[in-house]
């Protein structure tokens, strides 16, 4: 008789980080495989989970139970190492990742690996970008990304990562044009496992890739990169790691690379002709010399665009009526009279977004009914511009149902860069707002949307890549390194200055962050204490800053600590402090 085979096994249950190990039933004994998710009898009842190790000794003494039932193939034995890094990095458990690891439906068996074409680059930057073990390609909003994808299936099968779905079905399209076998995360999972490209959104950072050969990230600086959830892990982050232990090239394109991404690889630009043609024509308004009383947000430069034939996107990341009112009899500000906060208008009731109180709209200090708008937001502005432009518009924000509208001018926040994917002009009403906000990666964010919006207006064509549209960016702020940098298509000058000053501020990437919120924030951060070199700060009511001079101490110092009972939320590397 064959000695028992015993393996060890990871619940798929989030209040449990530890493994359990169970006997293999004989019907199953030759399939059970490392990385195999598996059904198992747990304090009484049945949860999912994966095989950790495949025959193991067991602790002596103890009786084991039978595996209830072999479900089918999961990640493979370098994704399980992975999620052990993951959890230890962004301070989570590892089923979360190994949860994005595993396939949608379960998969009894990989199919024959298809065949693919190993297309050449199509030109010398590309080639140098994927025969080097870490690229960061800088190329303008109008490149288009696709001969990227293509150079990195020149090596074999390639992980392309892409930060919308729209991106990921052109990418999908012209790899699968070229001949190369192609498989989109999440719903080609075993096509990509028994060896494929595996072009997906972030989750395909932990998708299993036969024969891996290359790692891609496109647009490494998009935010849509980085989970929102707790761990909020970050799929270049993710892409980078995985790369060096497969020992194979990994390359990061931007056109407005991140400071991380800087710090990680070789900046590979594009050449100053293909860089200045990628960017649009940009027409900055002054708004110093307005007059913010009778002009408002509507400029004559912008004006005289709305009133054209061209399909113009307006960018204001402000939502509801107004966001800040002013009484017109006596000038004061509207507060909530609960708390005292500066109340908005969301639709016809005042109302307070710090405790959520609402009340009529009546002026606290002189009973007047009349406000006026001193800051408005997409609502009101929509309204605004259909009467100025005589013809319906329509406002577009995250919460806004699916579909592109059929409008000529179209009003939104930031979700109509990523809803609508071709514009002649987009205008920003109040870029101040992005350019000044209270965060310390405000210019770099500022620049991101500021390429997403050149991508919307740029076109390709048979002689390059050459963006055709227009920005316009009302500013009181024109001489802002942002707005230079997409003047003059070069956006050296903002990484220069954003390093000098991450630098002397002792942020990102020169020190690790870590946010730390919610019920039990408290009394983790109590546990945590001070470890050597680790600062503690409190940054708002309930919320805590963990700052350590590099990422290993802060991770060491974060898994650390057991976690108190409650709700409790570890953002590591929090982008909008």
């Amino acid at each position: 008789m064959p000695s028992p085979l015993v393996v060890r096994v990871l619940p798929d249950v989030p209040a449990i980080d530890k493994t359990f190990d169970y006997l293999v039933p004989d019907a199953v004994r030759d399939q059970v495989r490392v990385g195999d998710m598996v059904r198992i009898a747990l304090h009484g009842r049945r949860v999912g989970g994966w095989v950790m190790a495949v025959g193991v000794e067991p602790p002596a003494g103890v009786v084991l139970h039978p595996l209830v039932k072999r479900s089918g193939l999961g990640p493979t034995a370098d994704l399980l190492e992975l999620a052990e890094w993951g959890a230890w990095r962004w301070a989570g458990r590892p089923a979360s990742f190994l949860k994005t690891a595993s396939p949608e439906r379960m998969v009894a068996a990989l199919p024959l690996p298809p065949p693919s074409a190993r297309p050449a680059p199509s030109h010398d930057l590309l080639a140098r970008a994927v025969a080097g073990p870490r690229s960061v390609l800088r190329l303008p909003p109008a490149t288009n990304l696709v001969h990227v994808a293509l150079a990195a299936a020149g090596c074999g099968n390639a992980l392309v990562l892409c930060p919308s779905q729209a991106l990921v079905r052109r990418v999908a399209h012209g790899l699968t044009r070229a001949g190369v076998a192609v498989a989109v995360h999440p719903q080609d999972w075993a096509r990509g496992a028994a060896g494929a490209t595996v072009v997906g959104t972030r989750a395909a950072a932990w998708a299993p890739v036969g024969d891996l050969a290359a790692v891609v990230v496109l647009d490494e600086h998009d935010e849509g990169h980085q989970q929102e959830q707790a761990p909020t892990w970050h799929a270049r982050d993710v892409a980078v790691e995985r790369a060096a232990r497969a020992g194979v090239p990994c390359v990061l394109t931007s056109a407005c690379p991140s400071l991380e991404a800087l710090a990680w690889g070789t900046l590979l630009p594009a050449d100053r002709r293909r860089e200045r043609a990628g960017w649009p024509v940009v027409e900055v308004v002054d708004r110093r010399r307005g007059d913010p009383r009778s002009e408002g947000l509507y400029s004559d430069a912008l004006v005289r665009v709305l009133r054209s034939d061209q399909r113009v996107l307006c960018v204001l990341n402000r939502t509801g009526r107004a966001r800040l009112l002013a009484c017109t009899a006596c000038g004061e500000l509207a507060r909530c009279d609960a708390c005292a906060a500066a109340v908005e208008q969301p639709e016809s009731e005042l109302h307070c977004r710090r405790c959520g109180a609402a009340r009529p709209p009546i002026c606290l200090s002189c009973g007047a009914a009349r406000f006026r708008n001193a800051r408005v937001g997409v609502t009101r502005v929509r309204e605004e511009l259909e009467a100025l432009v005589g013809e319906p518009v329509t406002e577009l924000t995250a919460r806004s149902e699916a579909g592109a509208p059929a409008t000529r001018v179209v009003v939104g926040t930031e979700a109509v860069l990523q809803r609508i994917d071709r514009a002649d002009v987009v205008a920003f009403l109040d870029l101040d707002q992005e350019l000044l906000a209270p965060r310390y990666r405000a210019s770099e964010q500022a620049l991101a949307l500021l390429a997403r919006a050149a991508r919307v207006v740029a076109a390709s064509g048979p002689a390059g890549d050459r963006a055709s549209g227009r920005l316009l960016l009302q500013t009181r702020s024109p001489d802002h390194e942002v707005v230079q940098a997409v003047v003059r298509a070069d956006v050296s000058g903002v990484s220069n200055a954003e390093r000098g000053r991450r630098e002397l501020l002792r942020f990102p990437p020169f020190t690790a962050l870590a946010e730390v919120s919610g019920a039990a924030a408290a009394a983790y951060v109590e546990v945590l204490g001070t470890p050597e070199g680790v600062e503690v700060v409190a940054s708002a009511e309930g919320h805590w800053l963990v700052r350590a001079p590099d990422q290993a101490s802060l991770s060491n110092a974060l898994g650390s600590v057991r976690r108190p009972p409650g709700r409790l939320r570890i953002e590591v590397d929090p982008l909008r402090v």
